[in-house]
């Protein structure tokens, strides 16, 4: 059996690759942490238009119909170039939570705008993980009230909210309801984590309860994981770049054997989690019991 990326995969690697290798530059990439948003609304408007957005949307709602390992794909390639998209919250969790029987009208209504990037989604969902103390949210009668943290694709003040309380996940239209977006210092100030207070917000309850919340983690984790992984490999390749450039004792410090092998090394570490990447992002497509092993594992071994 050839376990290997097919051939519109591969073309979909090297489109978007080719995109963001014209796109993101160090200049840009600075502009964007000191807090311009210009470069992020310039990829976006690439994704767009590449159609991106619409990557997991089904195709009788306007999207591409296609699944993780191809966004996981993509997630690669934002993790090389750094690339500040929206994608993760807004492309692949919001279509998989969705999309599916149980939330038919929810799909219908906001899917087809996501493709087309009519409108964008926000992922608040920390409430289920873990809350401090002073956060947390609450829903009486169908609205909600308090403060979830660490949300993403939030910063461009989306048109729905997607959030979670103890085992179920709702639904918050923004334009009419009194929300409150700030965001938070982390880290990688080219990612935008968010704070969201909610006052008394009406929200549309989404069917799935645990389960659905558990399956859109793991879709995060996984494509998350990509993401690291496309960094990794930049980082490698700008190492072993910058051991055939500078000199030491006028010889090229690549040359030297000691650096050949920490080159070496790093390059066998990272060569096998392509592999268990691409079977996570597999499993989560094709095997429900093989989907939560895989993305703990992948997630676990990224962290570290």
């Amino acid at each position: 059996m050839e376990f290997a990326l097919s051939e519109e995969q591969e073309l979909l690697v090297d489109s978007v690759s080719k995109m963001l290798s014209s796109s993101c530059n160090v200049d840009e990439l600075r502009s964007q942490a000191s807090g311009e948003k210009t470069f992020s609304n310039k990829i976006n408007k690439e994704f767009l238009e590449m159609g991106l957005n619409g990557l997991l949307v089904p195709e009788k709602l306007g999207g591409s119909g296609l699944r993780i390992l191809e966004a996981s794909l993509i997630a690669e390639q934002i993790g090389k170039f750094a690339a500040p998209a929206i994608w993760v919250g807004n492309s692949v969790m919001t279509p998989i939570c969705l999309n599916n029987d149980e939330n038919k009208d929810l799909a219908e209504e906001w899917l087809p705008r996501i493709a087309d990037g009519s409108c964008t989604s926000g992922l608040a969902i920390n409430e289920y993980i873990s809350k401090r103390e002073d956060n947390g949210l609450t829903i009486d009668n169908g609205k909600i009230s308090g403060i979830s943290i660490f949300a993403i694709d939030s910063e461009t003040n989306p048109d729905i909210v997607i959030t979670a309380i103890q085992d179920e996940l709702y639904l918050v239209e923004t334009a009419n309801e009194k929300i409150e977006i700030s965001n938070l210092p982390t880290i990688d100030s080219t990612r935008v984590m968010s704070e969201i207070v909610f006052h008394s917000c009406d929200a549309h309850k989404i069917n799935g309860g645990k389960d659905l919340i558990e399956k859109i983690i793991d879709a995060g984790r996984v494509v998350l994981s990509a993401d690291l992984l496309g960094a990794s490999q930049n980082m490698l390749d700008k190492a072993v770049e910058y051991s055939l450039e500078r000199k030491q004792f006028n010889r090229v410090i690549g040359s030297f054997q000691a650096v050949k092998h920490m080159c070496a090394e790093m390059a066998s570490e990272l060569e096998p989690c392509y592999s268990l990447v691409w079977h996570a992002a597999h499993s989560f497509d094709n095997n429900e019991k093989n989907r939560k092993v895989f993305s703990f594992i992948i997630f676990t071994f990224f962290r570290f």
